[in-house]
């Protein structure tokens, strides 16, 4: 605890970090009520998959971070990675210089991408990936003289990130209830989630459902006016949301058709989360235009992030009767040396041992994860990979998402919590995205103190009348 023991020795503890957060810092996604005046769970270090909160009590890392440590926590390989880089070079302005870490890690990148995705730009992160692949989609439709090609489909129970047009592609309840977005240039289509499927459709039917929505509002608006389609493969915040088979594949050949960029977002779904670097091509069998990725591709430990794009596309550009267009599109930490550095000490890890792991472990994490649909406040254990999430419901005939409790996802986590776990609660659901080197026995572990923290709340709950079960 060598890290809790650090604020000790300077003079500072837990409840003097607690005092200066709620005097000073500003979480992100605040409650206005609580806004600059809020401490959350005070984390002090990490190892392996564990975590080790403020009071020293050690939990298993169940989101990883934010579906990010994949390789796990303290490694050194990763920390030395960072210092030798910042010995050698910490940073160079991108605007008229460049790095060998940023082009030695496009190439490796460009390596594991599909089709002709052969090409890199670097962000800082994912919503940045996002808004760069979108800035990209509407430079390249007024280079290539069609200023009207600007539309964006995305979809309900989306999450693709924080900054404004990015943020305006989010379908998750509550994302966007108080912020402004670029509602003009976003039409949003039915969530992909067969278990909450409209009222009607057969699951069988689902996938014909969504494809002919998809088509019919390229019809009704013209193809002439939509720039792109983004979608996760997963949607991984709206809930782990697993689409039906073979639905991407068909909407990525109506966005053919109709010369729509296909934006495949991957900032979580990439570098492991199924396996693979890239899940577009490896799982869906998808050859998109263009593919963004973060959070793993550092496994958290420096933030970075980027968009793998076409080589078509900028051919185009390359052929256009506007050479002297600018893209003009960029920010202070691109192709940052550090990060990319990290980068690629971290994709020799994910190459020489973590993928494979992560692929032969993630089948055990499924079917162990599944055996908790036997609790009655289950109504669904959903994944692929090394991610998943727990849907509880009131009841299984009406599938309703406990309305009358919208914090049970937060009273499972605080249980898992004195337990030994933490978990990623989002409303009524639990999500779990753990470091990809976890083990059986830890999985069994992690999964013994959900089914636990599940069973306190079903008590909880029946004890305050508010669920009979």
């Amino acid at each position: 605890m060598a890290a809790l023991r650090d604020m000790a020795e300077s003079g500072s503890d837990a409840n003097e970090v607690i005092d200066l957060a709620e005097r000073h810092l500003v979480q992100p996604w605040p409650y206005a009520g609580s806004v600059g005046a809020e401490a959350r769970p005070l984390i002090g270090e990490g190892d392996g998959i564990t975590i080790v909160d403020g009071d020293g009590k050690r939990l298993i890392d169940g989101p990883a971070g934010m579906w990010c440590i994949n390789v796990g926590h303290r490694r050194e390989e990763l920390a030395r990675a960072m210092y030798d880089q910042a010995m050698q070079l910490c940073y160079n302005t991108p605007w008229y210089t460049m790095n060998a870490p940023s082009a030695e890690l496009a190439e490796r990148i460009a390596g594991h991408a599909p089709g002709d995705l052969s090409h890199v730009f670097y962000t800082t992160g994912g919503s940045t990936a996002v808004e760069t692949a979108l800035r990209f989609m509407q430079f390249y439709n007024n280079a290539r003289g069609r200023p009207e090609k600007k539309l964006i489909l995305s979809r309900g129970g989306s999450y693709h990130g924080s900054t404004y047009l990015s943020a305006s592609l989010n379908g998750r309840p509550r994302d966007r209830d108080w912020m402004d977005g670029a509602d003009d240039l976003v039409v949003k289509l039915t969530t992909p989630n067969p278990f909450r499927r409209p009222e009607g459709v057969s699951r069988e039917g689902f996938a014909d459902f969504l494809v002919a929505e998809f088509r019919q509002t390229v019809e009704r608006i013209g193809a002439e006016r939509i720039g792109a389609f983004v979608g996760e493969p997963i949607q991984a915040s709206g809930g782990v949301i697993i689409p039906p088979d073979g639905y991407l594949k068909r909407i990525r050949e109506i966005c053919r058709e109709n010369d729509i960029l296909y934006i495949s977002d991957e900032v979580v779904t990439a570098f492991g989360r199924l396996g693979h670097v890239f899940a577009s091509g490896e799982v869906f069998g998808l050859e998109p235009d263009m593919i963004t990725f973060a959070k793993g591709v550092t496994s958290g430990y420096f933030p970075l992030g980027g968009v793998v794009i076409s080589e078509r596309l900028l051919e185009e550009l390359r052929r256009s009767n506007q050479p002297d267009a600018m893209f003009g599109h960029g920010l202070t930490y691109t192709s940052h040396p550090i990060g990319c550095a990290v980068a690629l000490k971290n994709l020799d890890l994910l190459e020489n041992e973590v993928l494979e792991h992560a692929r032969e472990v993630a089948p055990y994490f499924q079917q162990q994860l599944r055996t908790l649909e036997e609790l009655p406040l289950v109504g669904e254990v959903r994944g692929m990979g090394l991610m998943a999430c727990v849907e509880c419901v009131a009841d299984r005939e009406s599938n309703d998402p406990l309305q009358l409790d919208k914090d049970v996802g937060k009273r499972i986590d605080q249980h898992c919590h004195e337990l030994g776990l933490l978990v990623r609660p989002l409303i009524n659901m639990c999500v779990m995205s753990p470091p990809l080197i976890i083990t059986r026995p830890q999985i069994d572990t992690m999964v013994g103190i959900l089914r636990e923290g599940i069973s306190r709340t079903m008590e909880e709950l029946r004890k305050e009348g508010v669920w009979r079960g």
